[in-house]
């Protein structure tokens, strides 16, 4: 048998081997990296004595481990801007530099023209906060989304944090719902974390007491997310806030993504002392670092956390990579709001600077737009890796060598393989076939012998009845939507109409349609909470299968044609060490990530038993079958076109 790549601990934790062995000089976090190999929760007790031991470097490798285990070896940076439409506002909160009142010598209010001036076609994102001004009318911040958006479609808007929304709920007396709906209607796309600052009653009173508490702010927050708007969340530490109260604002946020599940990224903002007299000094680099490691550690349903270098610096920035952050943010161009606090860092960086600082990590640099979607690939011999249970196999040990791996969905994949930006991975099938000219065809993928599990149809009416229906479909596949739409056309004879729902997706829109495919994790994630009192529940592998007598393949490894025999060979032994490794089918396979989903070892199990890893006669089979109804059916459009 097989070296099983795991062990447990005295505590009986299940602990994989694709983490690093850590000899910590601080025995306190020995059990605390126990618990997070083993994907348990960390808790208040936990946060502290990590911002109270002295062992950073062990802090960092815990935190960068689960950095990596999330988002492989890549960070992210976007080409972006970002707006302050006026420094006037009606507050008067002690730790701000920035705000001033409308009669003050300092006092700017940007018009519409100078706002749009900032702007350039090059932008992928506009991020737009500033003071409360007590004057302009509504209108006036609807009009500003409506008219970026018409003149640059291409941009997408972050826009006013909660402290704005609530400012706009109650000056112009809309229910936040409706603000926010309007704002998304004009242009918004996601929303900024700032206004959180710490979750502090206490601190709110001394600081800003005139702002709206975290209870607010959640609620703005769940709302935004409910509508279908992401949004990100953040943390003013290094002022009168106590270690405590730093876990304390970590943990709500866990629970707030627990419920709604909308942030995109955590920013953790090192407090810039200005003129404000609370306290005289900036933060050192080494709680900024900690900061850092600490929240990826806590916050373990956030997909992001950000070293935003306005704050810690160019220099601090690139170290933070290497304890859990994963993004820098962006060029910026022009931020006021720090600054005006003497925040030290340059007042833009470059695109080409940001890249060089990533590398100097030894990290990836992918340019992002706004819902992390990835643009392009700044560095060569990088491999796709789906972050999804299905593909643990594939990297449960892998190495970086000669590859690094960036995490994609499958429609990412397909479209960074089309152009030309990634060297190989394990393609969606429909993916592969559009570029199989340039990509060689590997003896791997994903596929299923009957029961997919994590390709699901649920919907209110049978098969035979979604004649006309609305469908909606998950923005992340293509194969999955071919063979929901292979099946509806050649096994059941109806038609209905296909529909993208948000990228970020929600439960509460599925309601909205009278079925929906869910796929991946997602739909593991719904097989436990079910979806919308949707009536029947699918299972596209088993319609396949029942129809065919054939498995189905999802998924086909494929490496760039060109690339170098040593290079290839080195994969393919990674690839057949992890196929040999899946066979072997032992205990607690894939447990980390399962556990992550809501699932125990067992049902993991259950869930990876219906895979082969390796494409034999019969998927290659199934795969001609498949294209073959693709080509009739887009022969019969042809004919119906003509």
């Amino acid at each position: 048998m097989m070296n099983c790549p795991c062990y447990t601990n005295k505590k009986g934790f299940y602990l994989m081997s694709h983490f690093p062995t850590i000899n910590f000089r601080d025995q306190r976090l020995a059990p605390i990296w126990e618990k997070v190999q083993a994907g348990e929760r960390l808790s208040l007790e936990d946060g502290v004595t990590m911002f109270e031991t002295n062992d950073l470097i062990s802090l960092g490798k815990m935190a960068h481990a689960v950095q990596r285990a999330k988002s492989g070896d890549v960070v992210y940076f976007v080409v972006n801007r970002q707006v302050n439409p006026t420094n006037i506002c009606v507050l008067s909160c002690k730790f701000c530099d920035f705000a001033v009142k409308a009669k003050d010598a300092d006092a700017y209010e940007m018009t519409m023209q100078e706002i749009l001036g900032k702007l350039n076609h090059e932008l992928h994102e506009v991020h737009i906060v500033g003071g409360l001004h007590p004057d302009w009318p509504w209108e006036f911040y609807v009009d500003m989304m409506r008219l970026i958006k018409a003149s640059f479609p291409k941009i997408d808007i972050k826009a006013w944090t909660a402290v704005e929304i609530d400012f706009f709920s109650k000056k112009f007396k809309m229910p936040i719902a409706e603000v926010l709906a309007q704002l998304k209607a004009a242009g918004l796309s996601t929303m900024p974390g700032g206004g959180a600052e710490v979750f502090s009653e206490r601190v709110r009173r001394l600081l800003f007491n005139q702002k709206i508490g975290g209870k607010r702010w959640l609620e703005i927050h769940d709302t935004a997310h409910r509508l279908g708007i992401p949004t990100n969340a953040t943390m003013l530490y290094g002022h009168i806030e106590t270690l405590e109260e730093r876990v304390i604002h970590t943990i709500k946020l866990r629970e707030q993504q627990d419920i709604s599940r909308g942030f995109l990224t955590f920013i953790p903002l090192a407090f810039q002392p200005g003129d404000t007299g609370i306290k005289s000094g900036y933060t050192s680099a080494v709680d900024d670092l900690k900061t850092i490691a600490i929240s990826r550690l806590m916050l373990d349903n956030f997909p992001h956390i950000k070293a935003y270098w306005v704050m810690l610096t160019e220099q601090v920035a690139p170290i933070a990579l290497s304890f859990g952050a994963d993004d820098m943010d962006g060029t910026v161009g022009e931020e006021r709001i720090a600054h005006a606090a003497k925040a030290t860092s340059p007042i833009q960086l470059a695109k080409a600077h940001i890249i060089k600082l990533i590398k100097s990590s030894g990290k990836v640099p992918v340019e992002r737009d706004i819902l992390y979607n990835p643009i392009a690939v700044h560095d060569a011999d990088t491999i796709g890796k789906i972050p999804y249970l299905n593909c643990v196999p594939f990297y449960d040990r892998f190495e970086n060598k000669p590859f690094r791996v960036l995490p994609l969905t499958p429609r990412q994949m397909g479209k960074l393989a089309e152009a030309n930006q990634i060297d190989g991975g394990p393609f969606s099938l429909l993916d592969y076939w559009r570029v199989e000219k340039d990509f060689d065809l590997l003896d791997y993928g994903i596929a299923v012998r009957n029961l997919a599990r994590s390709v699901v149809f649920y919907s209110n009416f049978p098969w035979m009845e979604l004649e006309g229906k609305r469908l909606g479909i998950t923005a992340e596949t293509s194969t999955s939507i071919e063979l929901l739409k292979v099946l509806l056309a050649h096994k059941y004879g109806v038609a209905a109409k296909l529909e993208r729902m948000h990228p970020i997706f929600q439960a509460s829109d599925a309601a909205h349609f009278d079925a929906v495919l869910v796929i991946g994790d997602e739909a593991l994630i719904r097989a436990k909470a079910g979806l919308a009192n949707f009536r029947y529940v699918f299972d596209l592998g088993k319609e396949w299968n029942d129809w065919t007598r054939l498995p189905f393949v999802f998924a086909v490894w494929a490496l760039r044609k060109g690339t170098s025999p040593e290079k290839k060979q080195a994969l393919i032994h990674q690839i057949e060490q992890a196929a040999l490794d899946a066979d072997q089918r032992h205990l607690n396979f894939g447990a980390w990530h399962g556990k992550r989903l809501g699932l125990t070892p067992a049902e993991v199990q259950v869930y990876f038993d219906g895979f082969n890893y390796r494409l034999g006669n019969s998927e290659k089979e199934a795969m001609e079958k498949f294209r073959g109804l693709l080509a009739e059916m887009e022969a019969a459009k042809a004919v119906l076109i003509s």
